[in-house]
């Protein structure tokens, strides 16, 4: 058996029941974590509806905290779970936010003035995270 993550009429993914009810515990995790909805409805029939601008809104959130996730085992725990959503997102034409800002608790932006060094390592941090979602996505199945 599977399920269907669609977005309009097009199947972003079709996990198996297993994989699925899995991603959605995470969900469950991060929609918390985040304190936003995610834009993932409910299961109805082996199907949902992906909302494209809550979800867009909720990977955004997702990527700046797990970009700002200091921690180490933090970041290890939820990369996997932080690339599969950019499947997601690249499936749904999504265009993220990989731009280096500083995101405040509360979700503003703060003007602050990122050294070079940084720089680089956020390029990299993203580059790595791109290679990992974009290798996941080979064993997604849509």
């Amino acid at each position: 058996m599977s399920q269907y993550y669609e977005m309009e009429d097009q199947t972003l993914w079709n996990p198996s029941n297993g994989s699925s009810q899995l991603f959605m515990r995470q969900m469950d995790v991060y929609r918390a974590e985040l304190g936003l909805p995610c834009g993932i409805g409910p299961m109805q029939g082996d199907a949902c509806q992906i909302d494209p601008v809550v979800f867009k809104e909720f990977v955004d959130a997702l990527l700046a905290w797990h970009r700002n996730t200091s921690h180490p085992v933090m970041a290890a725990l939820s990369e996997g779970f932080v690339a599969a959503v950019l499947v997601l997102a690249e499936r749904a034409h999504i265009q993220v936010n990989w731009l280096l800002a500083d995101v405040a608790k509360d979700g503003s932006r703060t003007d602050v003035q990122v050294p070079a060094a940084q720089v680089v390592a956020e390029e990299a941090w993203a580059s790595a995270l791109r290679r990992t979602s974009h290798e996941l996505g080979r064993f997604m199945a849509a």
